[in-house]
């Protein structure tokens, strides 16, 4: 499609998320999303060239089925079950308990308006004048995007803080 695209000077809009700004969470979903950013940016710039615009959408945190705490706390619980009691001990006695209290907790950050990243979208289609980023839901801008530009202490204190709490709640 690329080819049709540079011939049309059209556009390219990819899906990122927040976590592809700053690592949070584990598995493979954040470095996919850094992996996202770093395409995006790398097509941004050999397509410019050809008067191709390429944009990136970061949406923050959505209710969604990777959002729902009931079927996250489903999977940590199944993880949980099936690791050796060696590793249990070293995340220690009531971990995932309060893990799932945290989960819970999250419930109340999570963006319900999924229409916030469709109109992202259209803006990046439609208008004159597209960015080359745009932050989707009120956690993105206001928490996720400023806390990608502090310095990574900082970041880590922020980060860390409730898994500190959670492996040792005296240590906090």
């Amino acid at each position: 499609m690329l080819p049709l695209v540079k011939k049309a000077r059209g556009r390219v809009i990819n899906v990122s998320s927040i976590g592809g700004r700053l690592a949070f969470g584990g598995g493979g979903y954040t470095p996919s999303k850094y992996a996202v950013e770093a395409f995006n940016d790398s097509l941004r710039r050999d397509m410019k060239a050809f008067g191709v615009h390429v944009s990136c959408i970061e949406p923050g945190l959505f209710k969604t089925g990777l959002s729902d705490p009931v079927k996250t706390a489903e999977k940590k619980f199944a993880i949980w079950k099936d690791l050796s009691p060696d590793i249990k001990h070293q995340y220690g006695e009531g971990y995932i308990e309060k893990c799932m209290d945290k989960l819970k907790g999250s419930v109340s950050f999570v963006n319900v308006d999924l229409s916030l990243v469709v109109e992202c979208m259209d803006h990046a289609l439609t208008s004159l004048f597209p960015k080359t980023r745009y932050a989707a839901g009120k956690d993105a801008k206001t928490f996720w995007i400023p806390l990608s530009h502090m310095p990574t202490v900082l970041q880590d204190f922020l980060l860390l803080k409730q898994k500190v709490e959670l492996a040792n709640p005296k240590a906090v």
